[in-house]
């Protein structure tokens, strides 16, 4: 849960371009933007080791200071390059204290079904409306005993105090727990090769006794 909030020390920008973008990268900086509704954005530089650390945490609460001045923002896009993967610029979207929005939550899922059942995520992440000051951060769906065949629906999923889903269906599966046909179709396998054998067993002794007798 996003209880903390995560401040990061910032610069105005008012260069732009590749060629700035660049040199800021070199200086161990991340060019960014805080869009405010209507209003004009905010451009600013952020550190890069601390921003790329806090980048980690989904759905985190930033309070972004920057030329005496500070903003309270969350994620809204973040630039990496393709290859490096290294973040190359972040769009942040300011928000207010007490203010609900709508977050993309990462869908997890914990504990180990019965049998071969194995647990499928059908949906990876579920869209929640949730207190800024109170957003999550992934969603944990306990499998512990499922059997083959159950699933998990949207509308019976434990959400964090105070979210909300904003879906359009809550009976959409989230979760699945069913075998995987390679692992039916090896336990049939098995059972094959384990009926055959006795039959091989008999069979010896009867050629056995038919060598025998000749």
């Amino acid at each position: 849960m996003a209880t903390n909030t995560i401040t990061l020390e910032g610069e105005v920008r008012d260069q732009f371009g590749k060629g700035v973008a660049r040199r800021l990268r070199v200086a161990n900086k991340i060019p960014a933007t805080i869009y405010a509704g209507g209003n004009q954005p905010v451009f600013v530089t952020l550190p890069m080791k601390e921003t790329t650390l806090a980048l980690r945490h989904t759905n985190a609460l930033f309070t972004i200071n920057y030329g005496g001045d500070s903003k309270i923002a969350v994620v809204k896009d973040v630039q990496r390059n393709p290859v490096k993967r290294i973040v190359e610029h972040v769009d942040f979207y300011e928000v207010k204290a007490g203010e609900k929005i709508d977050v993309e939550v990462p869908v997890f899922v914990e504990g180990t079904p019965k049998g071969a059942a194995v647990a499928f995520v059908d949906i990876q992440e579920l869209k929640v409306r949730a207190d800024v000051s109170n957003l999550p951060e992934r969603i944990v769906i306990d499998v512990d005993g499922m059997t083959d065949g159950t699933k998990v629906f949207a509308k019976d999923v434990k959400l964090p105090e105070g979210a909300e889903l904003d879906i359009d269906d809550p009976e959409e599966s989230v979760v699945t727990v069913e075998v995987p046909e390679d692992a039916t179709e090896s336990t049939a396998e098995t059972a094959d090769t384990t009926a055959a054998a006795p039959a091989a067993d008999a069979a010896a002794p009867a050629a056995d006794a038919a060598a025998d007798n000749k």
